[in-house]
Protein backbone atom coordinates (compact mmCIF):
# COMPACT_ATOMS: atom_id res chain seq x y z
CA UNK A 1 0.00 0.00 0.00
CA UNK A 2 1.26 3.50 -0.76
CA UNK A 3 2.53 5.27 2.32
CA UNK A 4 1.60 8.84 3.18
CA UNK A 5 4.67 11.08 3.31
CA UNK A 6 4.21 14.82 3.61
CA UNK A 7 1.27 15.21 6.01
CA UNK A 8 1.90 12.21 8.24
CA UNK A 9 2.52 13.18 11.83
CA UNK A 10 2.45 16.91 11.15
CA UNK A 11 -1.07 17.67 12.26
CA UNK A 12 -3.91 15.90 13.95
CA UNK A 13 -6.57 14.72 11.55
CA UNK A 14 -9.41 15.82 13.77
CA UNK A 15 -9.86 18.70 16.17
CA UNK A 16 -12.69 17.66 18.42
CA UNK A 17 -13.39 16.53 21.96
CA UNK A 18 -15.96 14.31 23.66
CA UNK A 19 -17.08 16.40 26.63
CA UNK A 20 -20.71 15.67 25.82
CA UNK A 21 -20.03 12.01 26.51
CA UNK A 22 -19.53 12.90 30.14
CA UNK A 23 -22.53 15.21 30.30
CA UNK A 24 -25.00 13.05 28.41
CA UNK A 25 -23.64 9.80 29.71
CA UNK A 26 -22.44 9.60 33.26
CA UNK A 27 -24.76 12.29 34.63
CA UNK A 28 -27.98 11.98 32.70
CA UNK A 29 -28.47 8.94 30.52
CA UNK A 30 -26.91 6.19 32.57
CA UNK A 31 -29.37 6.24 35.46
CA UNK A 32 -31.99 3.62 36.21
CA UNK A 33 -34.75 4.94 38.46
CA UNK A 34 -36.90 2.58 40.49
CA UNK A 35 -40.61 3.26 39.99
CA UNK A 36 -43.04 2.21 42.76
CA UNK A 37 -46.59 0.91 42.37
CA UNK A 38 -49.14 3.64 41.82
CA UNK A 39 -52.46 3.69 43.67
CA UNK A 40 -55.50 5.28 42.04
CA UNK A 41 -59.00 6.04 43.28
CA UNK A 42 -60.96 3.08 44.54
CA UNK A 43 -57.91 1.41 45.98
CA UNK A 44 -56.93 -0.27 42.71
CA UNK A 45 -53.22 -0.64 42.16
CA UNK A 46 -51.74 -0.07 38.76
CA UNK A 47 -48.34 -1.59 38.06
CA UNK A 48 -46.17 0.74 36.03
CA UNK A 49 -43.41 -0.34 33.71
CA UNK A 50 -40.19 -1.58 35.35
CA UNK A 51 -37.26 0.79 35.75
CA UNK A 52 -35.02 1.12 32.74
CA UNK A 53 -31.37 1.70 31.91
CA UNK A 54 -30.49 3.99 29.01
CA UNK A 55 -27.20 3.27 27.22
CA UNK A 56 -26.22 6.29 25.06
CA UNK A 57 -24.53 5.97 21.70
CA UNK A 58 -20.77 6.10 22.00
CA UNK A 59 -20.41 4.78 25.53
CA UNK A 60 -17.44 2.50 26.12
CA UNK A 61 -17.90 -0.93 27.64
CA UNK A 62 -16.35 0.28 30.90
CA UNK A 63 -19.04 2.96 31.19
CA UNK A 64 -21.76 0.41 30.50
CA UNK A 65 -20.41 -1.90 33.21
CA UNK A 66 -20.41 0.91 35.76
CA UNK A 67 -23.95 1.93 34.82
CA UNK A 68 -25.22 -1.65 35.15
CA UNK A 69 -23.60 -1.96 38.58
CA UNK A 70 -25.34 1.21 39.74
CA UNK A 71 -28.69 0.33 38.17
CA UNK A 72 -28.74 -3.13 39.75
CA UNK A 73 -27.24 -1.82 43.02
CA UNK A 74 -24.25 -4.12 42.82
CA UNK A 75 -20.72 -3.62 44.14
CA UNK A 76 -18.46 -1.81 41.72
CA UNK A 77 -16.82 -4.20 39.30
CA UNK A 78 -19.56 -6.87 39.51
CA UNK A 79 -20.71 -6.54 35.89
CA UNK A 80 -17.18 -6.64 34.52
CA UNK A 81 -16.50 -9.83 36.47
CA UNK A 82 -19.67 -11.43 35.10
CA UNK A 83 -18.59 -11.30 31.45
CA UNK A 84 -16.88 -14.68 31.52
CA UNK A 85 -20.02 -16.49 32.66
CA UNK A 86 -22.49 -14.48 30.59
CA UNK A 87 -21.96 -16.65 27.45
CA UNK A 88 -22.33 -13.65 25.15
CA UNK A 89 -23.03 -14.44 21.46
CA UNK A 90 -20.04 -12.47 20.17
CA UNK A 91 -18.17 -12.99 16.89
CA UNK A 92 -14.91 -14.92 17.07
CA UNK A 93 -12.88 -11.81 16.23
CA UNK A 94 -14.04 -10.21 19.48
CA UNK A 95 -12.14 -12.72 21.60
CA UNK A 96 -14.80 -12.47 24.29
CA UNK A 97 -14.57 -8.68 24.49
CA UNK A 98 -18.07 -7.15 24.09
CA UNK A 99 -16.77 -3.67 23.20
CA UNK A 100 -18.82 -2.49 20.22
CA UNK A 101 -21.66 -4.96 20.85
CA UNK A 102 -23.34 -3.43 23.91
CA UNK A 103 -25.96 -1.79 21.75
CA UNK A 104 -27.10 1.72 22.77
CA UNK A 105 -30.79 1.51 23.68
CA UNK A 106 -33.23 1.62 26.59
CA UNK A 107 -33.33 -1.67 28.50
CA UNK A 108 -36.03 -2.65 31.02
CA UNK A 109 -34.90 -3.86 34.43
CA UNK A 110 -37.60 -6.22 35.66
CA UNK A 111 -37.22 -7.99 38.98
CA UNK A 112 -34.54 -10.64 38.77
CA UNK A 113 -32.42 -8.86 36.13
CA UNK A 114 -28.78 -9.90 36.39
CA UNK A 115 -25.67 -8.43 34.78
CA UNK A 116 -25.42 -11.54 32.62
CA UNK A 117 -29.00 -11.28 31.33
CA UNK A 118 -28.66 -7.56 30.69
CA UNK A 119 -25.38 -7.92 28.78
CA UNK A 120 -26.85 -10.76 26.70
CA UNK A 121 -29.81 -8.54 25.84
CA UNK A 122 -27.46 -5.80 24.66
CA UNK A 123 -25.38 -8.16 22.52
CA UNK A 124 -28.49 -9.83 21.10
CA UNK A 125 -29.88 -6.41 20.18
CA UNK A 126 -26.60 -5.48 18.49
CA UNK A 127 -26.64 -8.67 16.44
CA UNK A 128 -30.15 -8.04 15.21
CA UNK A 129 -29.57 -4.36 14.41
CA UNK A 130 -26.15 -4.79 12.81
CA UNK A 131 -27.01 -7.75 10.61
CA UNK A 132 -30.46 -6.61 9.50
CA UNK A 133 -31.20 -5.28 6.00
CA UNK A 134 -30.29 -2.84 4.54
CA UNK A 135 -27.10 -3.04 6.57
CA UNK A 136 -26.26 -6.53 5.27
CA UNK A 137 -26.60 -5.36 1.67
CA UNK A 138 -24.25 -2.49 2.39
CA UNK A 139 -21.65 -4.90 3.76
CA UNK A 140 -21.48 -6.67 0.41
CA UNK A 141 -20.78 -3.40 -1.39
CA UNK A 142 -17.95 -2.25 0.87
CA UNK A 143 -16.27 -5.68 1.17
CA UNK A 144 -15.71 -5.44 4.92
CA UNK A 145 -16.74 -8.00 7.47
CA UNK A 146 -19.10 -7.26 10.32
CA UNK A 147 -16.45 -6.84 13.00
CA UNK A 148 -14.49 -4.40 10.84
CA UNK A 149 -17.69 -2.46 10.23
CA UNK A 150 -18.40 -2.22 13.96
CA UNK A 151 -14.83 -1.01 14.55
CA UNK A 152 -15.15 1.67 11.86
CA UNK A 153 -18.58 2.66 13.17
CA UNK A 154 -17.17 3.09 16.67
CA UNK A 155 -14.61 5.59 15.37
CA UNK A 156 -17.29 7.36 13.35
CA UNK A 157 -19.46 7.56 16.46
CA UNK A 158 -16.62 9.14 18.43
CA UNK A 159 -15.44 11.55 15.74
CA UNK A 160 -18.52 12.83 13.91
CA UNK A 161 -19.86 16.12 15.22
CA UNK A 162 -23.36 15.36 13.91
CA UNK A 163 -25.19 12.43 12.38
CA UNK A 164 -25.07 14.27 9.06
CA UNK A 165 -21.24 14.11 9.20
CA UNK A 166 -21.04 10.39 9.91
CA UNK A 167 -20.95 9.24 6.30
CA UNK A 168 -18.15 11.65 5.41
CA UNK A 169 -16.09 10.64 8.45
CA UNK A 170 -16.49 7.01 7.39
CA UNK A 171 -15.33 7.91 3.88
CA UNK A 172 -12.22 9.62 5.33
CA UNK A 173 -11.43 6.39 7.18
CA UNK A 174 -11.80 4.27 4.04
CA UNK A 175 -9.78 6.70 1.94
CA UNK A 176 -6.94 6.73 4.44
CA UNK A 177 -6.92 2.96 4.72
CA UNK A 178 -6.92 2.59 0.94
CA UNK A 179 -4.01 5.01 0.54
CA UNK A 180 -1.89 3.45 3.27
CA UNK A 181 -2.20 6.47 5.55
CA UNK A 182 -2.46 6.22 9.33
CA UNK A 183 -5.94 7.11 10.61
CA UNK A 184 -4.57 9.68 13.11
CA UNK A 185 -7.77 9.78 15.14
CA UNK A 186 -7.65 11.39 18.57
CA UNK A 187 -10.51 9.16 19.70
CA UNK A 188 -8.31 6.07 19.45
CA UNK A 189 -5.61 7.79 21.54
CA UNK A 190 -8.18 8.56 24.24
CA UNK A 191 -9.27 4.93 24.23
CA UNK A 192 -5.66 3.76 24.50
CA UNK A 193 -5.14 6.05 27.50
CA UNK A 194 -8.49 5.16 29.10
CA UNK A 195 -9.64 8.74 29.28
CA UNK A 196 -12.19 11.19 27.95
CA UNK A 197 -10.58 14.52 27.22
CA UNK A 198 -10.56 17.40 24.76
CA UNK A 199 -6.77 17.69 24.88
CA UNK A 200 -4.34 15.63 22.80
CA UNK A 201 -0.65 16.46 23.01
CA UNK A 202 2.34 15.51 20.90
CA UNK A 203 3.48 13.16 23.66
CA UNK A 204 0.07 11.45 23.58
CA UNK A 205 0.56 10.57 19.93
CA UNK A 206 3.68 8.59 20.87
CA UNK A 207 1.98 6.34 23.43
CA UNK A 208 2.78 2.64 22.96
CA UNK A 209 -0.54 1.00 22.21
CA UNK A 210 -2.17 -0.97 19.38
CA UNK A 211 -4.91 1.70 19.58
CA UNK A 212 -2.49 4.52 18.71
CA UNK A 213 -3.64 5.31 15.18
CA UNK A 214 -0.84 7.84 14.80
CA UNK A 215 1.82 5.14 15.12
CA UNK A 216 -0.05 2.04 13.90
CA UNK A 217 -1.46 1.45 10.45
CA UNK A 218 -4.94 0.10 9.81
CA UNK A 219 -7.87 -0.24 12.18
CA UNK A 220 -7.48 -0.62 15.93
CA UNK A 221 -7.75 -4.22 17.17
CA UNK A 222 -11.26 -3.73 18.59
CA UNK A 223 -14.03 -1.14 18.50
CA UNK A 224 -13.39 1.85 20.76
CA UNK A 225 -16.99 2.34 21.91
CA UNK A 226 -20.49 1.05 21.27
CA UNK A 227 -21.87 2.66 18.11
CA UNK A 228 -25.48 3.24 17.19
CA UNK A 229 -27.23 2.16 14.01
CA UNK A 230 -26.61 5.45 12.18
CA UNK A 231 -22.87 5.06 12.62
CA UNK A 232 -23.14 1.49 11.35
CA UNK A 233 -25.01 2.64 8.26
CA UNK A 234 -22.26 5.19 7.65
CA UNK A 235 -19.59 2.50 7.94
CA UNK A 236 -21.38 0.25 5.45
CA UNK A 237 -22.58 2.93 3.05
CA UNK A 238 -20.24 5.94 3.07
CA UNK A 239 -20.88 8.54 0.37
CA UNK A 240 -18.46 8.94 -2.52
CA UNK A 241 -15.72 11.49 -1.91
CA UNK A 242 -11.97 11.98 -1.89
CA UNK A 243 -11.73 13.54 1.58
CA UNK A 244 -8.67 12.81 3.74
CA UNK A 245 -8.98 15.50 6.43
CA UNK A 246 -11.69 17.19 8.45
CA UNK A 247 -12.00 19.79 11.17
CA UNK A 248 -15.02 21.19 13.00
CA UNK A 249 -14.34 24.92 12.79
CA UNK A 250 -17.45 25.73 14.82
CA UNK A 251 -20.71 23.95 15.64
CA UNK A 252 -22.46 23.01 12.41
CA UNK A 253 -19.39 23.78 10.30
CA UNK A 254 -17.28 20.65 9.82
CA UNK A 255 -15.06 20.96 6.75
CA UNK A 256 -13.86 17.96 4.79
CA UNK A 257 -11.12 18.17 2.19
CA UNK A 258 -8.61 16.09 0.25
CA UNK A 259 -6.12 18.98 0.08
CA UNK A 260 -3.68 19.27 2.96
CA UNK A 261 -3.07 23.00 2.41
CA UNK A 262 -6.82 23.63 2.55
CA UNK A 263 -7.02 21.62 5.74
CA UNK A 264 -4.27 23.74 7.29
CA UNK A 265 -6.21 26.89 6.41
CA UNK A 266 -9.34 25.44 7.98
CA UNK A 267 -7.40 24.60 11.14
CA UNK A 268 -5.94 28.11 11.20
CA UNK A 269 -9.44 29.56 10.94
CA UNK A 270 -10.57 27.41 13.83
CA UNK A 271 -7.55 28.50 15.89
CA UNK A 272 -8.16 32.18 15.14
CA UNK A 273 -11.85 31.89 15.98
CA UNK A 274 -11.28 30.30 19.35
CA UNK A 275 -8.31 32.45 20.27
CA UNK A 276 -10.50 35.53 19.83
CA UNK A 277 -13.72 34.25 21.37
CA UNK A 278 -12.54 31.58 23.78
CA UNK A 279 -14.01 28.07 23.96
CA UNK A 280 -17.68 27.92 23.07
CA UNK A 281 -20.08 26.30 25.57
CA UNK A 282 -20.56 22.60 25.07
CA UNK A 283 -24.11 21.62 24.03
CA UNK A 284 -25.55 18.45 25.51
CA UNK A 285 -25.10 16.22 22.47
CA UNK A 286 -22.93 18.16 20.00
CA UNK A 287 -19.27 17.98 21.02
CA UNK A 288 -17.20 20.98 20.04
CA UNK A 289 -13.61 21.12 18.79
CA UNK A 290 -11.03 20.52 21.46
CA UNK A 291 -9.44 23.58 23.07
CA UNK A 292 -6.14 21.83 22.35
CA UNK A 293 -6.72 22.66 18.71
CA UNK A 294 -5.55 26.18 19.39
CA UNK A 295 -2.06 24.74 19.72
CA UNK A 296 0.31 24.80 16.71
CA UNK A 297 0.19 21.78 14.38
CA UNK A 298 2.10 18.78 15.62
CA UNK A 299 5.60 18.57 14.10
Amino acid sequence: MQMNTSPRGRIRLTRRGRLALVVAGAVVAGTAVAVPLLTVKGGHKVVVKPPTLVIPEGWRASQVYDAVDKALKLPAGSTRKSIGKAHLPLPGEAGGNPEGYLFPATYPLPKGTTPESLLRSMVDTAGKRFEAAPVAAGAQRTSINLYQAVTIASIVQAEAATKADMGKVARVIFNRLNQGMPLQMDSTINYAMNRITVHTTEDDTRVESPYNSYQRMGLPPTPIDNPGQEAMRAAYNPPAGDWLYFVTVKPGDTRFTADYATHLRNVAEFNALHQSTGPAPTPSRSPLPSPASSQPPLP
